[in-house]
């Protein structure tokens, strides 16, 4: 049976904002906490819950109850504009009237949105996702955040294009360049169908043209997985793939700040041609290859602080 947070009516908050002792909360039908990936989304939804079931409700009594100075801080928060500190989102949660698993909860998708890296990102997306009562609420999330933290689920998917294919994980394993392991090549495969991304057509499984779509929080997430492991698979290339298999060019250019959001589009525009380019092929697949496209700065701006 779940019990109330550590922080009880004897505790206190102090965070910048106020001292104060935390009464009582009765907890209130409101959204599934559960349900949600945003904690903003879930604050702003279960505010409004809470004032439709009580006119009288304001964030001046969440303020009070969570032990926090600001009464605008709740609508700051949900706004995005500030942040949540770890003793003041236990205030938070109290006010809320989570129970202990739900608060532990609260906390991890607090994690999520406001961690610096992406190691620690990770770890708080490992606490998210392995609640049970999370993954019934939202079954397919973890496995797109799977999908787009591997590199060789998506190398999977493209290699079914092959007219040799064959859904067999000892074979994918092997065909893969780094080779991967038959465990991964089964999970691989697995994943593909949940997600729909892989499906039977014709005796054979095949690629589908169904998209990933996921949460804004776990596909940033996901993005910087997916780089970073992207990233590796060229280094390796460096050494491991003859010359006449890969391609790389770059060039240091000195440029203004107003210049970076054109670059970017004219980035955009030359993947969209070359995949034009690729899908227009696809149906003769011979080859899974990797294409990355990166603009980074190499100094600071003008001006900016040494």
């Amino acid at each position: 049976m779940d019990h109330l947070p550590d922080i009880s009516e004897a505790s206190c908050i102090h965070d910048g904002y106020s001292s104060a002792i935390l009464q009582p909360v009765k907890r209130t039908a409101g959204p599934n906490v559960y349900d949600y990936i945003s904690y903003r989304s879930y604050l702003r939804d279960w505010f409004a819950a809470r004032k439709a079931a009580d006119r009288r409700y304001s964030h001046r009594v969440f303020a009070r109850r969570a032990g926090v100075r600001s009464p605008s801080l709740l609508n700051e928060v949900i706004k995005g504009n500030r942040n949540l500190s770890p003793t003041v989102t236990q205030g938070f949660a109290h006010a809320l009237g989570l129970a202990h698993s739900q608060a532990t909860f609260f906390e991890a998708l607090v994690q999520l949105d406001q961690a610096e890296t992406a190691e620690a990102r990770n770890e708080a997306w490992a606490r998210v996702s392995a609640s049970q009562r999370f993954r019934r609420a939202r079954p397919l999330d973890d496995s797109t955040m799977r999908y787009l933290s591997n590199w060789y689920y998506p190398a999977t998917r493209e290699l079914a294009l092959r007219s040799d294919f064959r859904a067999d994980p000892r074979w994918i394993a092997r065909q893969l360049r780094p080779p991967i392991s038959v465990a991964q090549a089964r999970d691989a495969l697995r994943t593909l169908e949940e997600l729909d991304l892989l499906a039977e057509q014709d005796g054979r499984l095949r690629p589908t043209d169904v998209s990933v779509v996921t949460p804004h929080e776990v596909a940033g997430l996901a993005a910087h997985n997916y780089h970073r492991e992207m990233i590796r698979r060229a280094d390796e290339a460096l050494e491991g793939a003859d010359p006449e298999e890969r391609h790389f060019c770059a060039v240091t250019v000195g440029i203004p700040a107003s210049l970076v959001p054109i670059l970017k589009d004219e980035l955009n525009a030359f993947q969209e041609r070359l995949l034009d380019l690729c899908d227009a092929e696809a149906e003769q697949a011979e080859q899974v290859y990797q294409l990355n496209l990166h603009l980074l700065p190499l100094s600071r701006a003008a001006g900016g602080s040494p």
